[in-house]
């Protein structure tokens, strides 16, 4: 169990790391915010991907991965429309 929530955690620092990455925001996130972006990804990105109806991603692999960078990516981009729309 502890195990698990460690392995989620890294997966969701990677995914917020890479997608911080695409999206160009990497000078402005730091570990905590590239975990928080990441793991929020996933839950997005799992949302997303079983609307579109492709399969759920289960367990620590790059399909995970590539669901919660996009989710991530998603998130970032939603969050950089709405910061400058607030402007």
């Amino acid at each position: 169990m502890l195990l698990d929530i460690v392995l989620w955690i890294v997966l969701g620092g990677v995914a917020g790391w890479l997608a911080s990455i695409i999206m160009k925001k990497n000078a402005q996130m730091g570990l905590i915010a590239n975990i928080v972006v990441g793991i929020i990804g996933a839950l997005i990105g799992g949302f997303v991907m079983n609307a579109l109806g492709f399969s759920e991603a289960t367990g620590f692999n790059l399909y995970s991965l590539f669901v919660a960078v996009l989710g991530a990516v998603v998130l970032l981009a939603i969050l950089g429309f709405v910061r400058r729309a607030r402007v």
